[in-house]
């Protein structure tokens, strides 16, 4: 193998992970399933997408690596093929809030129509449950906070807010996390328990950025 075609073959490897990244559904596929495994029925109705659309976007996160698959009796999941795919995704999402403003100004405006801006830090939160100041409520599905969640973190899925609002304390700072800065879940519950009279912020961070901060979670 000649130098040139070493880095044809190389830089082709990169442009096939690249690509399979290009797409919207793909990323947001991307974002769920670094939250646990699914299978397609769930990943069509979270991305909105019909069952062969899904189907065709699993298939090419998987020929690229970035994701895998096992199958459960008739089942089929797929998860995350590893932690770097992770690290991928919030690097991607980093690079596009500084180099396009737009990304931010959206962001902005979404988080305060909702009365939810002002986040609140993984630093304040992790002394806040420490000194049992708050209530931290994990909004997304109950899979994900069985796959993983905040340690001291309660489930109680966005679905499921109204009904259970009783099981939520009202002398307390609410805060509400979900799948991270780009997920709505957070931000649909601070808006509804701020009409409720609660006091409540989000933790844009999610989960596996809490992990990372070596900040303690739960399996």
């Amino acid at each position: 193998m000649t130098g040139r075609e070493f880095k044809d073959l190389t830089f082709q490897q990169f442009a096939n992970i690249a690509t399979a990244f290009s797409s919207p559904k793909r990323l947001e596929l991307i974002d769920i399933l670094s939250q646990g495994e699914r299978d397609v029925d769930t990943l069509s109705t979270e991305t909105n997408m019909n069952f062969a659309n899904t189907s065709r976007h699993l298939q090419i996160l998987k020929s690229s690596k970035i994701v895998v698959s096992r199958k459960e009796g008739v089942r089929v999941l797929y998860s995350l093929a590893n932690d770097e795919v992770v690290k991928c995704w919030k690097s991607l999402q980093v690079l596009a809030e500084k180099s396009a403003s737009e990304i931010r100004e959206t962001a902005r405006l979404f988080f305060e129509e909702r009365s939810a801006l002002i986040p609140i830090s993984s630093i304040e939160l992790l002394d806040k449950l420490h000194k049992n100041e708050v209530t931290l409520i994990d909004v997304r599905p109950k899979e994900e906070f069985s796959s993983r969640h905040i340690s001291g973190a309660i489930s109680i899925p966005l679905k499921e807010l109204k009904e259970k609002l009783n099981e939520i304390p009202t002398d307390k700072e609410v805060v509400a996390y979900c799948r991270g800065p780009y997920c709505v879940l957070a931000a649909e519950a601070a808006k509804l328990l701020t009409k409720k009279g609660f006091n409540v912020v989000i933790l844009k961070e999610d989960v596996n950025s809490w992990k990372a901060e070596g900040l303690p979670v739960q399996n």
